[in-house]
């Protein structure tokens, strides 16, 4: 399994690696590759948010019986777990390839990471929708802005750790 991940992140490089122009030398590889993947990632998430939210939600709280979840969080707890998945395969096998970690390692690294991230998903969409009024899709929008900061910073200096990282840290 890892052989056909690691062929498909090759793949995905060659296609991304494709639109690494010469004018973009002064931008490292590795920032422009999380760029673009964490880019296609999170218009995943945003576009699979607004179905969610929009068309099966229809923007409506959500009854379990021992808990009613409001509809923008929802639309997020049932995008999350397909997002995670492609960020961690995005940022495993096309990002940060020269990780010197285990895949264990950065995959509990990245849960927690995304635990962070989960977390200000959460505060932010409370805060923009219930005490700001905003639109929730466009409080999503927002959200992930502010998010993608921290999941860089975050994923760069210790989920995806590197030897150079190592002996300078």
């Amino acid at each position: 399994m890892r052989n056909l991940f690691e062929k498909i992140g090759s793949i995905i490089i060659r296609i991304v690696d494709t639109f690494y122009f010469s004018f973009l030398q002064f931008i490292p590889r590795e920032i422009f590759r999380y760029a673009a993947t964490g880019g296609a990632n999170t218009l995943l998430d945003i576009i699979l948010y607004f179905i969610v939210y929009q068309f099966i939600l229809k923007g409506q709280i959500v009854d379990l019986g021992f808990v009613a979840i409001s509809g923008h969080i929802a639309a997020f707890l049932f995008v999350f777990p397909i997002t995670f998945s492609t960020g961690f395969f995005l940022a495993k096998y096309v990002t940060f390839t020269a990780s010197i970690l285990k895949g264990r390692i950065q995959l509990f690294r990245y849960l927690l990471s995304v635990g962070g991230s989960i977390l200000l998903n959460y505060v932010f969409l409370k805060m923009f929708v219930e005490y700001f009024g905003w639109y929730a899709p466009l409080s999503k929008v927002i959200t992930t802005i502010l998010v993608v900061i921290y999941s860089y910073l975050a994923q760069r200096y210790f989920t995806f750790q590197t030897a150079r990282q190592e002996i300078a840290g």
